[in-house]
């Protein structure tokens, strides 16, 4: 133990070699190994089991009844609820270890839920939320809200990040126009209505934001998969959906807002340098997209952190 600035009590054992910082707290039955690093301002209540490749940032609170086994990394600020479960091996069997055991990362500010379960390899995101009693099977998305077993997106959480300025809100209805995420806008396309049946039209150098170099659309996505989860560096991105209906998160370090596209004469312009994520599809739903480039694959930022380095915001 480095330092002696931190409270232990009398019914916990701190093994000596492990890090515990400065005005952190360990209470009753919680037993830490020689190689964990325990930040600062951390408060590790009853009944914590702590293995010895393990790190926890500063300001984490891990509620009573939780195993971090080798292979755990909790940043900064997160939350750990009672009764969570970290897992570290695929295929564990009894006596036999693998070479190396995964690496399981819960990001800045996220927070979990009571007996949610986490499986190995998995990345919680920057402020994402996870329910409780969640099987968490895949990579949650920064600021993602995911429930259920296997634990699915149903949505992002209000104020998410650390920056004062961030809003969230759902956009539908009759809602068309800017909306606040910089650059943003909802267009409605012209309706024209017949006996015979609607019709929607989108001139290439008069109803587009832009002139497009590529289209393609996205059909029989399952209803609680994600698609998207990146911004572009300088492309744009119209967005209609043609059939049923999907949610588009948008956000742009500072904002963030979910709009709901339900009408075939209705599209969505994504500007450069803002993150978009699609979700809750409709089983029927087809999702035309037109872009202002070709491919290019180093065009996208499909990391989040990369990505407020991008737009300036720390």
């Amino acid at each position: 133990m480095e330092s002696k600035n931190f409270f232990v009590h009398s019914a916990a054992i701190v093994e000596p070699g492990a890090t515990i910082g400065a005005g952190s707290r360990v209470w009753a039955f919680t037993h830490i190994l020689p190689g964990a690093v325990i930040g600062n301002d951390c408060n590790i209540c009853d009944s914590v089991f702590v293995e010895n490749d393990v790190f926890v940032g500063d300001r984490v609170t891990i509620k009573c009844g939780v195993q971090l086994w080798d292979g755990v990394r909790l940043e900064d600020d997160v939350f750990i609820g009672p009764n969570v479960t970290f897992t570290n091996d695929s295929f564990p069997r009894s006596k036999q270890y693998p070479d190396q055991f995964a690496k399981t990362i819960v990001k800045q500010g996220a927070s979990i839920g009571a007996n949610a379960t986490i499986l190995p390899g998995i990345v919680v995101g920057r402020k994402a939320m996870v329910g409780a009693g969640a099987v968490v099977t895949h990579n949650v998305p920064p600021h993602a809200i995911v429930v259920g077993n296997p634990a699915r997106i149903v949505g992002y959480a209000p104020n998410g990040t650390v920056h004062k300025k961030e809003q969230v809100g759902v956009v539908t209805g009759d809602q068309a126009g800017e909306v606040p995420v910089r650059g943003v806008k909802i267009v409605d396309l012209p309706l024209i209505k017949d006996l015979r049946g609607n019709l929607s039209v989108a001139e290439i150098e008069k109803g587009l934001p832009f002139v497009p170099q590529r289209c393609f659309w996205v059909f029989d996505v399952p209803s609680k998969d994600v698609r998207g989860e990146h911004a572009h560096r300088t492309l744009e991105q119209f967005l209609v959906c043609l059939k049923g209906s999907c949610a588009v998160m948008v956000d742009d370090g500072e904002n963030r807002v979910e709009v709901q596209l339900e009408r075939p004469n209705r599209g969505l312009y994504i500007p450069p340098k803002v993150w978009g994520v699609q979700y809750k599809f409709t089983a029927d739903a087809v999702l035309l997209v037109f872009a202002s480039d070709k491919y290019d694959a180093p065009e996208y930022i499909r990391d989040y952190d990369e990505f407020l380095k991008v737009v300036g915001v720390e």
